[in-house]
């Protein structure tokens, strides 16, 4: 697969095999991704690797704290206060589209709960990737970690895996630090699901719709 193709086919995927994925393939997929760009070469991110027991132990302690009622404190405010057009008609879309393909209406609430908790087990996915941050840093370098990630979701594909960056996943950093045994000075970023995708799942048949080039770019001669 040439770049331009894993740019375009590359989607999120909620869906994955029984397949385990081997600990030099991972290594391999972050061995590529480590060539990213950062801001004189300061490369900030951090990266932990989830076996099938920790990514229990984690949803089991996420889950919990959303049934005891315990509000999230994620590390950053990931999405605006607000929500106004265009932005506001994109994400409607988006989550019809998802739902929709999972078959489920918008006022089954036990289905969409059940739906969203598999965001806390990375969808089944065989390996669970958490991503995060020194505190000490600041928005660029939070810019120079969105490409690693990027990267990291390219170079799956060029192992044939898919992936699902997982915002939610640090809706609980707490939690993730103590079962990670990180130190309070990692801000936890995202998660992200790694596997090789269930070509007959549902919810990965649908595709998030894009602008056209016209819309977001200016020319200037």
């Amino acid at each position: 697969m040439d770049i331009l193709e894993a740019i375009t086919r590359r989607s999120s995927t909620r869906a994955f095999l029984d397949r385990p994925v081997s600990r030099e393939t991972v290594t391999a997929v972050l061995d590529a991704a480590r060539w990213a760009p950062s801001g004189v070469n300061t490369q900030p991110w951090g990266v932990a690797v989830l076996g099938a027991d920790t990514r229990r132990r984690l949803g089991d302690q996420i889950i919990a704290a959303r049934e005891a009622g315990t509000e999230p404190n994620p590390d950053y405010q990931y999405y605006p206060e607000q929500w106004d057009e265009p932005y506001k008609g994109r994400r409607l879309r988006c989550g019809l589209a998802m739902y929709g393909a999972l078959g489920i209406g918008r006022e089954d609430k036990d289905k969409r709960k059940a739906a969203w908790y598999r965001n806390y087990r990375f969808f089944d996915a065989p390996v669970g990737l958490m991503f995060t941050i020194d505190r000490r840093m600041s928005k660029g370098s939070w810019i120079d970690l969105g490409m690693f990630l990027e990267n990291v979701m390219l170079a799956a594909s060029g192992h044939g895996l898919a992936t699902c960056p997982q915002a939610s996943m640090a809706e609980y950093p707490n939690i993730v630090r103590e079962v990670l045994g990180l130190t309070t000075d990692r801000a936890v970023v995202c998660g992200m699901a790694l596997g090789y995708p269930d070509p007959d799942a549902a919810v990965n048949s649908f595709r998030t719709e894009r602008e056209p080039v016209e819309s977001f770019t200016r020319w200037y001669d």
